[in-house]
């Protein structure tokens, strides 16, 4: 199974900022280690044209000249540099790659991404260019080419917040389906509408979380037909992390996990995997949840090959 990888383009951050850079490369190096057979590869690198599927071109071009206004940077949260413009164009494109694979071998997964608090015109919430949707827009593009017919796309984000930049994307858009579990009280505050927003309490556990997926599984089934799935398995609604509010555990994680590929596994629709969130207060844990849910993704990568052969 194919994962494409970004970290060695490290964002420089002052000392004491609050994101968990570290996690990227402690998640390939375990990754390397501990499931050999998931192939990690450099991610491209998202082009002007690719971004501008869905990015407005004045976005664009201001963070590539770094003539981005203070305030919206620090909307985004980090500080502006050529660095950090070209990790967010590789992160995009992992996503953009994992969706192309995934289309061919059933599963492929991007160890960063999951960045749906950008907008098509800024950024936010440490967000500088919304992967999910660049990579559905090209998908899009790209089958409409080879096919002659439209590829639905479903974004099932399970990120602990919820997807607003990508929702305010596709709001008038029937060919994508936005789908956000998160946490009712966090961040953002002002959420926009997605296809199907489930809005879960603080100190929501296990079973109650797994029975609103369940639900909103179940609806997006009547409502949608999709043609690849693009999958944010965020690990902040994990107990022990710092940002999240909920109180899954490890085995609910895991099995969050395993509904979504089985969903997919079962209508034999592909699957492109990106990280989001995790800021768990010990970093390994966070780790420790994503290796996680590459070991369910290679199992499901494992079938689509038996599937082919």
């Amino acid at each position: 199974m194919k994962a494409f990888y970004s970290d060695h383009f490290v964002l420089p951050l002052p000392a004491g900022h609050r994101f968990p850079m570290a996690k990227y490369s402690q998640l390939r190096e375990r990754l390397a280690r501990e499931l050999p057979l998931v192939t990690l590869q450099e991610a491209p690198r998202a082009s002007d044209g690719e971004l501008a599927l869905v990015h407005v071109p004045a976005y664009i071009a201001s963070l590539a000249q770094g003539t981005i206004s203070r305030a919206a940077m620090r909307e985004i949260g980090f500080p502006w540099s050529d660095a950090m413009v070209e990790r967010s164009r590789r992160s995009a494109g992992a996503t953009v790659a994992a969706a192309r694979l995934a289309l061919q071998a059933g599963v492929a997964a991007n160890l960063a991404g999951g960045t749906h608090h950008a907008y098509a015109d800024k950024g936010g919430g440490f967000c500088v260019f919304n992967d999910a949707a660049v990579a559905a827009r090209l998908m899009q593009a790209e089958w409409g080419r080879q096919q002659r017919r439209t590829l639905r796309v479903a974004i099932i984000d399970l990120d602990v917040h919820q997807g607003n930049g990508t929702a305010h994307i596709f709001q008038h858009d029937d060919s994508v389906f936005t789908l956000s579990l998160h946490g009712e009280k966090n961040f953002p505050f002002c959420k926009e509408s997605s296809d199907l927003d489930v809005a879960l309490p603080d100190g929501c556990g296990d079973e109650p979380y797994l029975q609103a997926l369940e639900a909103a599984l179940e609806e997006l089934l009547h409502r949608f037909e999709p043609g690849l799935v693009i999958y944010l398995a965020g690990a902040d609604p994990f107990e022990g992390d710092r940002l999240g509010r909920l109180k899954l555990s490890r085995d609910g994680l895991e099995a969050r996990d395993r509904r979504v590929f089985d969903w997919c596994w079962q209508r034999r629709i592909p699957l492109a995997l990106a990280m989001a969130g995790g800021y768990g207060v010990k970093i390994e844990e966070t780790v420790q949840v994503q290796l996680t849910t590459y070991r369910v993704a290679l199992d499901y990568w494992q079938r689509w090959q038996t599937l082919r052969a």
